[in-house]
């Protein structure tokens, strides 16, 4: 029987993405002898960089006392939200256990971190427990500032034409719901991101993206309008991507609005209130997404160790941007989105982030210094449709970094990145918690 050329064609992108897969997660190094140490290392947060590092330092340390404080039980795989939220995937698809992931070397306070001392090197939780430490590692991620959408609450997702897929898998579930009754009816949907910084900077794009494809599917696009308003001046923070957005956005019919910060809801009347630089504007809606401010957790934003002259609503972690030391407190690390840096809250920063923190928290065990440095890594499948995506990777400087040059073209709309995100990202991310990528 002769080989249908799709068929061919569909078996070649698979072999590739499972190549990529490969490519991605690396084969595994040859184990180096485990440094000897009575070392105290704490880790605050249970999350993808917290889990990452506790299970590498495991491998790499002999004698710690590795200890991580989280009081959340469920693991939430993040990059995941969109897919659910967009009706491809369940909610389970980005649920586990959070004990599940962790080295049986070390100890989990199922606690939350109340307090941070760094003069005293001592972390409190929020049981009045006391742990002292040698090397802290924050890893707590952010937190996302419901209360400063007023009118908002998140009992509100899924209804009243309300979405919110940042909430988490159910909450997604639910934002896929009234996307879709939205479609159906037809009207105006308003889409959008925070003025501060935030965790996966491309998701907004893409439920707008995903949503125009949806009402397309249905064959009920004619009766939706789709409104894209940034707080910034441009689409994305990468210029070249930026204008990329801006074109499809064109393309799609998605009007983008600039300037545009989202103060308030009005459920009931469904209007929208934002701030713009000439004062406030109102916008009626059929259907909108919040994605709320977004801040590090109070414990550490309350603490010493954020930055005092720049992220200041946010307290972002002070650390160096290369090495992700504190840059006050030699014995902190910070990594994740926690971390105060240019870029970097993806979980495929994070990937980047761990080892070069792991890196030089070794290296002064052993009272040497470390030559490891993050460049600002961050990566982001922009998914343009069901089936379509551009895989774009870039640093500090806004430079495009891609990982398959010459393979995969970052600013194109390809199958082959669609399936990176669909198949290859979640093994990627897996094996990242296992310490192994």
């Amino acid at each position: 029987m002769t080989k249908s050329p799709l068929a061919a064609s569909r078996r070649a992108f698979l072999g590739l993405a499972a190549g990529g897969a490969a490519l991605t997660l690396g084969s595994a190094p040859a184990r180096a002898a485990r440094v000897k140490t009575s070392a105290r290392i704490v880790i605050l947060g249970a999350g993808a960089a917290g889990t990452a590092m506790a299970n590498r330092l495991v491998a790499s340390l002999e004698g710690a006392q590795i200890t991580l404080i989280d009081a959340r039980a469920e693991h939430l795989y993040q990059p995941g939200f969109t897919l659910i939220a967009a009706g491809l995937k369940p909610a389970a698809y980005s649920r586990s256990r959070t004990a599940d992931w962790l080295p049986r070397e070390a100890t989990l306070i199922a606690e939350a971190a109340a307090e941070i001392d760094p003069d005293a090197r001592q972390v409190t939780t929020d049981r009045g427990r006391k742990v002292p430490y040698d090397f802290l590692i924050v890893a707590t991620g952010l937190t996302l500032d419901w209360d400063a959408v007023q009118g908002f609450t998140p009992d509100l997702i899924g209804t009243n034409g309300i979405g919110a897929h940042y909430a988490g898998p159910a909450a997604a579930e639910a934002t896929y719901r009234a996307m879709d009754a939205f479609a159906e009816k037809g009207g105006v949907a308003l889409f959008g991101r925070p003025a501060t910084e935030m965790k996966c900077a491309g998701a907004p794009l893409k439920i707008a993206f995903l949503t125009e494809d949806h009402a397309t599917r249905k064959g009920t696009r004619g009766r939706v309008e789709i409104h894209y308003l940034a707080p910034q001046k441009a689409l994305f923070s990468v210029p070249i991507v930026a204008e990329k957005v801006r074109m499809l956005f064109d393309e799609r019919g998605i009007a983008a609005h600039y300037g545009h910060t989202l103060k308030s809801i009005d459920p009931g009347a469904r209007i929208a209130t934002y701030t713009t630089p000439e004062g406030e504007v109102q916008m009626g809606y059929d259907y909108i997404n919040v994605i709320p401010p977004m801040r590090a957790p109070a414990a550490v934003r309350n603490s010493p160790l954020p930055w005092a002259d720049k992220w200041t609503d946010q307290g972002w972690v002070e650390v160096d941007q290369k090495t992700l030391r504190h840059i006050r407190y030699p014995d902190i690390f910070a990594v994740g989105d926690v971390a105060g840096v240019p870029k970097g809250k993806t979980a495929a920063s994070v990937k980047w982030q761990v080892p070069v923190a792991q890196a030089h928290l070794i290296a002064t065990l052993q009272g040497r210094e470390a030559t490891e440095v993050y460049e600002g890594y961050t990566s982001c499948p922009l998914i343009t449709r069901v089936g379509r995506a551009m895989l774009v990777e870039f640093d500090y400087n806004n430079n495009l970094t891609p990982s398959f040059p010459g393979i995969i073209s970052p600013l194109e709309e390809l199958w082959i990145s669609w399936l990176m995100k669909e198949v290859a990202l979640k093994a990627t991310y897996n094996a990242m918690l296992r310490g192994k990528a």
